[in-house]
């Protein structure tokens, strides 16, 4: 019979492969967002940033960096599904194909204010060629979301 590996083992590579995707995405860096991992379930973080300011009037986040962070939160979080299994067999991961975007349909709810943002990508639907998933956008209490998005992807050919 066969050991179980070291959870210490576990989580660095599972911690490894998220570092892997996160970075093959250049402008999740730009706009200094990050995902933290709890298991397979991932929580997007938008630290505050001067640049994210869109009407330095009231101030509130430009509407383009809302809409990408929970964009780039539904591709991290439809990517990340998809690798799971070959992540937990410790398999060797091929190169980093990202679901491609069909549509995505943004619903701005109350301006966002001047802290850090948060995100949650939830899948409804993902088969072989396409996926369907709803994101949901917080600041400091999750029940007030201040954004939520829908969208569709075109998902990456499998190496089955």
């Amino acid at each position: 019979m066969k050991r179980p590996e070291p959870v210490q083992v576990i989580k660095q590579r599972r911690d490894s492969a998220l570092k892997n995707l996160v970075e093959g995405v250049p402008y999740i860096g730009f706009l200094g967002a990050r995902f933290d991992r709890r298991g397979d379930e991932l929580t997007a973080v938008l630290p505050y940033d001067d640049k994210l300011i869109g009407n330095p009037m009231l101030p509130a986040l430009h509407g383009g960096a809302v809409a990408a962070f929970l964009e780039m939160t539904a591709i991290i979080e439809l990517s990340w599904a998809a690798m799971w299994d070959q992540v937990e067999q410790g398999r060797e991961m091929p190169p980093l194909r990202l679901p491609k975007t069909i549509d995505f349909t943004v619903d701005y709810l109350r301006s966002g204010l001047p802290r850090d943002a948060y995100a949650r990508a939830r899948i409804n639907r993902s088969g072989r060629r396409y996926a369907s998933v709803h994101v949901e956008g917080w600041q400091d209490n999750r029940s007030r979301l201040f954004a939520q998005a829908s969208g569709r992807f075109l998902m990456p050919a499998r190496d089955d």
